[in-house]
C-alpha cells in the first residue's frame, strides 16, 4: 500500500505534468484510470491523437532516474490499462504512449512516443 505522503507527492507531480501538457496544447480527458491490470496517470488529446501519459518522479538519479523506471513490465501494465480505457470509450483515434519524467530538482522531461503498446 502506498503511504499518504507518497500519494500526495504523486498527485502533485501529476498536477505539474498535466499543467505542463495543457500549456503545450494537449487537452485533458481523464486521470488515474484504474483496472485490475494497470493504471493510466493521465489521458490527454493532442490534436487527433489520444495520448496515454505515464508520470514518473524520482527524488534521486541513483537507479537511472524517472524515465528509466518505465521498464517493460510497467509498459505492459500501462498498455493493458489503455486497452481497458479504449474498450469503455468510443474514441476512434490513433494512440501514443508518452512519459513525463520529473527529476529531483523538479525538472520535467516530456518523452513523446516513449514506447509502443505491449501485451
Amino acid at each position: 500500500m502506498i503511504s499518504a505522503w507518497r500519494r500526495e507527492i504523486g498527485d502533485a507531480k501529476e498536477r505539474q505534468a498535466r499543467a505542463y501538457l495543457e500549456r503545450e496544447g494537449l487537452r485533458f480527458l481523464a486521470q488515474n484510470v484504474r483496472c485490475k491490470r494497470g493504471e493510466l496517470d493521465l489521458v490527454m488529446r493532442d490534436g487527433d491523437t489520444l495520448v496515454f501519459v505515464e508520470v514518473r518522479y524520482r527524488a534521486s538519479q541513483r537507479f537511472g532516474g524517472a524515465a528509466a523506471s518505465v521498464d517493460r513490465r510497467k509498459q505492459i501494465r500501462i498498455s493493458a490499462a489503455a486497452a481497458y480505457f479504449l474498450q469503455r470509450h468510443t474514441i476512434a483515434l490513433p494512440c501514443r504512449f508518452d512519459v513525463v519524467a520529473i527529476g529531483p530538482a523538479g525538472q520535467l522531461d516530456w518523452i513523446r512516443h516513449a514506447f509502443v503498446a505491449l501485451t
